[in-house]
């Protein structure tokens, strides 16, 4: 019997960054050269995120092929 193919999409991705929307997680975008941002994402769709920063700091929309991985980050206590 010949294996499946994996799925061309999961919706995980999707169900992951409402997540982060809704809850408001503050998060780290690491790029594919290594350049960090940090902040909220806002918004999202099929080509780029929305991530809100620090008031002094502009709001920067990311195309999701430059990310190199997302990471969300603990709160302090």
């Amino acid at each position: 019997m010949p294996k499946s193919k994996a799925p061309a999409q999961t919706l995980e991705e999707p169900k992951y960054l409402k997540q982060l929307v809704d809850n408001k997680t503050r998060v780290l975008v690491v790029l594919r050269d290594d350049e960090e941002a940090e902040g909220t994402i806002e918004y999202w769709d099929a080509t780029f995120i929305r991530l809100t920063c620090e008031p002094e700091e502009p709001n920067l929309f990311i195309y999701k092929h430059d990310i190199k991985y997302i990471a969300e980050i603990e709160n302090e206590k």
